[in-house]
């Protein structure tokens, strides 16, 4: 007796905790008093209960999905119904997921000695929310079945192939983006007057861009839909793409480049899923690494715009000195196109039907498919063939306690919507870790960041090694010159790469000339006169200047190291930076080649990956690839000179493209639709972060050893591969 009295109070007590948690839920979804609307649904269920006999609860009722309750004590409660919910008709049937009075916390205390009846109502309806999610469980795998027939009777044709060169420019997009920062740095830095520390921080904000867009979009196209989040996103790239090119500061670019890396972050995970939902099951994992094509096409595209633009220095124009447009910010402008061109085809385009059905709205899932069926029929000559599916399947959707009311102000129901959808995708993205799903959550984990720490930091890494050689071997031309004595000289040529110490210069002329790389140490300068000069890399170190004149000359304060200055004067000194393209004129050509060649050599990876992706399987193309991956990072230690650089960065992008390929196609398949693409969203997010942490580990060894970049990159990919044999194959089963 003791006992059964002690178990009913923890079981009153959990109806209290639950009871105040949907209240609370309530009262943030609500616009008018909650207190009202819990009394009114509390009151109507205990009436009910205590009517019906101790074994006459709510039951389910049959596929129709509604729970039948009983008439006359709905009838005897007709003032308690409440506005807001729906889903009642004559006879008082009530929907699927409808609050249906779960006790409040004051009337629990009450019933606590009135007796077990609302004890058992309590825990009946309980049962009932368990029953509702496994009846939506068993809703989406019947959808699943369904939808994989009605694909195989749209077939495979103009329809996905449209939306296929459609994606493919989102796609493209985000490859643009990844490599417009790195081409417009060597000339952004000048213009800009940019340090170390800021370069470093422009290098990186696209990828911290990315990683909040990729789990923002990817987070909302599971609740509002995957062609309306990737116009959102592809919207805000090509506005901030768009001001990025002209705003002047250093500051504002980088705000901008970085809102136009959230927006292009969205593109990954919401493309791969949207196409994802129009293609069979034999034709998925194929036509998926097709699509991965186009991130290649937009590093060409990147890598062709910045070889044909950047170095036509005439293409500029400046409005004083407050104003400059260089021929890198038409090149930004440029890198917007791909973005702005998928908006307009995307317009075109209709929604997922697998989200629309997904999300009950059957007539509209039904009228896309017959759309793509239609389309295709037309394509292969049979316009006579008829859409025969009339009744798809929809998912159960479970009902919300929301109602802002008619008198709500406009500015409170968005605020009411805007809670009530990061709930939704809170709760989605906990979802993700469920029992259910939280070892593949956490295995894909590793794998995307294992992945990505390796390849962003040695495909930055090959760049910043290139660099170093090429400054060695030009560091090892420098010609030395000291104790030289010049008098009564002109200079008006350029001086480049020397170094002068203990020099003594009287009465000398430098005029109209450029100085690169110039470093004078310990030297004297006696009624010398510099005029119109131009300088990179050049540094006056211990040096004396008497009476001499400078006018015209970017030598900046910076530029004189521990150096003393007797009756010397500087007249109309240049102001910023000097932008000046000519002295890099090899260099620029050299990155943009090595960019275009690296990008190229993916070409015959994802040919490869396509046409063996649905016949060895996604694991094998996972773990195989990054084995050889692995492999080839060992021959990393024979790169000495620039060329075996640029042949090894090219095998390492071609080995490596698979495994990108094939793990994008199993994140698409191991996670069901209404968790698709914010579960890929979050691993995107991931990957990016990765990217920051290999790409600032990796540069830090350039020029100090290959060693430990090599072991890191290595090792990575050695436990990505091995993790990648533990998560299950998905080739030839049914979209989730």
């Amino acid at each position: 007796m003791e006992e059964g009295y002690q178990n009913r109070t923890a079981f009153i007590k959990g109806a209290k905790d639950i009871a105040k948690e949907v209240k609370q839920q309530a009262s943030k979804k609500m616009g008018r008093s909650v207190d009202r609307v819990t009394d009114e649904y509390s009151k109507r269920s205990y009436n009910r209960f205590e009517e019906d006999d101790d074994d006459d609860y709510p039951v389910q009722g049959s596929q129709d999905g509604y729970y039948r309750g009983d008439s006359q004590a709905a009838n005897d409660d007709e003032g308690g119904h409440s506005d807001s919910t729906e889903g009642h008709d004559e006879d008082d049937e009530i929907y699927e997921g409808e609050y249906q009075g779960i006790p409040r916390a004051e009337s629990g205390k009450g019933s606590l000695a009135g007796g077990p009846e609302s004890v058992r109502a309590g825990a009946q309806q309980f049962r009932d929310i368990g029953v509702s999610e496994a009846e939506r469980r068993k809703d989406q795998e019947e959808l699943a079945q369904q939808y994989e027939t009605i694909l195989q009777e749209c077939g495979h044709g103009r329809f996905q192939w449209t939306l296929y060169f459609v994606l493919g420019l989102a796609l493209m997009a985000d490859g643009v983006e990844i490599f417009v920062v790195g081409f417009v740095l060597p000339s952004a830095e000048k213009d800009m007057c940019l340090s170390e520390p800021n370069k470093s921080m422009l290098g990186l904000i696209v990828y911290f861009g990315m990683m909040v867009g990729a789990f923002l979009w990817g987070a909302l196209a599971d609740r509002i839909g995957r062609r309306q989040s990737l116009l959102i996103s592809l919207s805000i790239n090509s506005i901030f793409s768009f001001f990025s090119s002209f705003v002047q500061g250093y500051s504002t670019f980088l705000f901008c480049r970085l809102l136009s890396g959230v927006g292009i972050g969205g593109s990954i995970p919401i493309v791969f899923s949207y196409y994802s939902e129009f293609l069979a099951q034999e034709k998925r994992g194929e036509h998926l690494s097709w699509l991965c094509m186009f991130w290649m096409i937009g590093g060409i595209y990147a890598s062709a715009m910045a070889w044909a633009i950047i170095p036509h220095y005439g293409w500029s124009f400046q409005m004083g000195s407050a104003y400059q447009f260089h021929s890198w910010r038409v090149f930004v402008l440029v890198c917007a196109f791909p973005s702005v061109a998928a908006i307009a085809a995307l317009s075109a385009m209709p929604e997922s039907p697998r989200f629309y059905l997904e999300n009950g709205k059957h007539d509209e899932g039904w009228m896309i498919l017959k759309q793509v069926h239609d389309t295709n029929m037309r394509a292969k000559g049979h316009p006579e063939k008829v859409f025969s599916v009339t009744t798809i399947k929809t998912v159960k959707q479970m009902d919300e306690l929301v109602d802002t009311g008619t008198d709500t102000p406009v500015w409170k129901r968005y605020k009411l919507k805007i809670i009530s959808l990061s709930h939704q995708i809170r709760n989605n993205i906990l979802a993700c870790f469920s029992p259910e799903y939280k070892r593949t959550t956490f295995m894909l984990m590793a794998v995307w960041f294992t992945m990505s720490f390796s390849y962003y930091g040695l495909t930055v890494w090959f760049p910043d090694m290139i660099k170093y050689i090429q400054k060695q071997e030009y560091d090892s031309r420098t010609k030395t010159f000291v104790k030289e004595r010049v008098e009564h000289t002109t200079f008006n040529f350029t001086l480049e790469n020397q170094i002068h110490r203990e020099g003594h210069y009287f009465n000398d002329k430098f005029i109209n000339m450029k100085m690169k790389s110039m470093v004078f140490e310990d030297c004297v300068f006696e009624e010398c006169y510099f005029a119109d000069i131009t300088s990179t890399h050049t540094f006056f170190r211990n040096c004396n200047f008497s009476a001499s004149l400078f006018y015209n000359t970017d030598f900046f304060k910076y530029r004189f190291v521990n150096c003393k200055l007797f009756n010397s004067s500087f007249l109309q000194n240049k102001e910023g930076c000097i932008l000046d393209f000519s002295d890099d004129f090899n260099n620029a050509y050299m990155i943009y080649f090595v960019n275009f060649l690296g990008t190229l050599a993916v070409l015959p990876g994802n040919i490869v990956s396509a046409l063996l992706m649905d016949k060895i399987g996604r694991l094998r193309m996972l773990a195989g690839s990054s084995v050889i991956s692995c492999v080839s990072c060992f021959f990393l230690m024979f790169g000495n000179s620039e060329s075996g650089m640029i042949a090894l960065l090219c095998l390492f992008g071609g080995i490596s493209i698979a495994s990108w390929n094939a793990l994008d196609v199993i994140t698409v398949e191991l996670y069901p639709s209404d968790k698709r693409t914010t579960a890929f969203g979050f691993l995107n997010a991931l990957c990016k972060l990765a990217a920051v942490l290999g790409i600032s580990i990796f540069q830090s060894f350039v020029g100090i050893t290959k060693a430990i970049p090599i072991l890191f990159a290595a090792g990575a990919l050695a436990a990505g591969s091995f993790l990648a044999t533990k998560l299950p194959e998905t080739r030839g089963q049914v979209l989730q």
